[in-house]
Parts: C-alpha cells; structure tokens; sequence
C-alpha cells in the first residue's frame, strides 16, 4: 500500500544543502544508500510537456531495466501516441500507426519525433528521486532526507509528495524544467525492484 507524505522545501546551496542540521545530511545520505539497490522498477502515471511550441498531456506506464527501457505514451483518452523502447544500442518509437523512427540516444529521438527532449538517460534515477553519477550542481532535502531540489544536467528538478513503496520512499511528483521544456510526472502507482 502506498502512503503520502509531505515534503518541506529548504534554499538551494550548490552541491548540498549546509542550511540543514547535520542530522538531515546523514538522514539523506541514508535516504540515497536506500536507493542505491534499485535497478529497476515500473511505474504508473501522468505525463505533462509544455515546450516553446506545444504542450502534451496524457498518461504512461514505463517498465525501466538497468540496461533497457519500455515507455508507453497515452492519450488523455487513453489511446497509446506512442511506444518508445530503449536498449544499450538504440531507441525506437512506435507511433500510434505502427511506424517506427530510430535513433541512438533518446533525447534526439524525441526531440525528432516528439518535439521535446525527453531526457531518459537522467530521468530513471531522478524519478526514483535520487541524482545521476554525473555532478550534481545543487541540491536540497527535507528534514527525513529525501531530495527536494536538484539542479543537474541542465535541469531544475523539484521532488514533491513522496509515497512509500516496499519500505522505500519515492517521489509522487516530479517536475523538471530546463530552458525550453517543462515536465510534469505525477506517479499514481510504483513497483520498484532491488537485486
């Protein structure tokens, strides 16, 4: 069973947050060793992209392996817009007429195809709420540890309303923003898996 609970938001101090008590830096440092083990997991939710030129809502459902992802787009009616499928070669959409475009990373692909990046490499750890091995630029916590900001990659991620998922808090709400796309994932239903 899934629980929510709330989040408080702290300034943001590049690399970490010093305007917290020691205390919350070793309870997020437990926070991000809890994560560690997550390799993969499916989710269950809604998607919204407002770019320059467009705006996009619906829903998906994504199933992420270490080396693989498989992301169905919904309409808001629910009909599928769109399969994107990643392996460690490629990335392949599939539109809703069957036709297939190919790339060699996501991003281009959707940005191609879609009209936005969709920045995959990064999203399967910030949507699990923890930051890539890349540098983090800056980044906040709450009071139990859990990220509520992070600024990496060219992107403002904001963490809200984590739920609890097998002992493991994970973020409800996610909301990205870089210079031309915002992004908003809320997710309704999450099954993450540790090996």
């Amino acid at each position: 069973m899934l629980a929510a609970t709330a989040c408080a938001t702290r300034p943001t101090i590049p690399g970490h947050s010093t305007a917290s008590p020691p205390e919350h830096l070793a309870l997020h440092q437990q926070h991000l060793a809890s994560l560690t083990d997550i390799h993969a997991f499916s989710l269950k939710g809604r998607l919204g992209v407002v770019t320059q030129k467009q705006g996009f809502s619906g829903s998906i459902e994504w199933q992420h392996q270490a080396a693989t992802d498989n992301i169905d787009v919904y309409s808001p009616l629910g009909s599928k817009v769109a399969n994107i499928a990643k392996t460690p070669n490629q990335v392949v959409l599939t539109d809703e007429k069957g036709q297939h475009v190919k790339a060699s990373d996501a991003e281009t692909l959707t940005e191609n195809t879609l009209g936005f990046r969709l920045p995959l490499s990064g999203l399967s750890d910030w949507a699990l709420g923890r930051p890539t091995s890349r540098k983090i630029e800056a980044s906040t916590w709450d009071a139990q540890g859990r990220l509520t900001t992070l600024k990496q990659d060219g992107w403002d991620i904001g963490f809200e309303n984590y739920l609890e998922s097998n002992g493991t808090f994970l973020p409800n709400k996610i909301i990205l923003k870089s210079e031309k796309v915002n992004l908003k994932l809320l997710v309704e239903q999450w099954m993450a898996a540790t090996n």
